[in-house]
């Protein structure tokens, strides 16, 4: 079996890992073995927080649609029970940039819930 040397791909295997720790700390950015664990630890983080941001969005829609709905006199939970009542097919970001951006329209569609 003919020698393979590998000092091309090691190198660029490496200066690539080393590319991803721009902007870390210590030895994290520099030294190739811990380096490779913080690349590592990284990825792991970016997807759990990934799954956490949907978690996150969804509580502050519900936040900020309260707030809305308490102005108009209603609770959120009452406010989301005349929704599922009445078969509407907005979700709680829709919900939430109507309120936001058009206060009017928001407050139409709570009063003719109420009705």
């Amino acid at each position: 079996m003919p020698r393979v040397k590998r000092g091309v791909t090691h190198v660029k295997h490496r200066k690539n890992i080393l590319k991803k720790t721009k902007g870390y700390n210590w030895g994290r950015k520099k030294l190739i073995k811990l380096a490779k664990t913080a690349v590592n630890k990284a990825g792991q983080h970016a997807l759990a927080d990934r799954r956490k941001k949907k978690r996150v969005m969804r509580r502050l829609w519900q936040t900020q649609l309260n707030a809305a709905v308490r102005e108009l006199g209603l609770s959120y939970s009452k406010f989301i029970d005349l929704l599922k009542k009445s078969g509407s097919e907005l979700d709680r970001k829709v919900l939430s940039q109507l309120a936001q951006t058009n206060p009017k329209a928001f407050a139409n569609l709570v009063n003719g819930l109420k009705k």
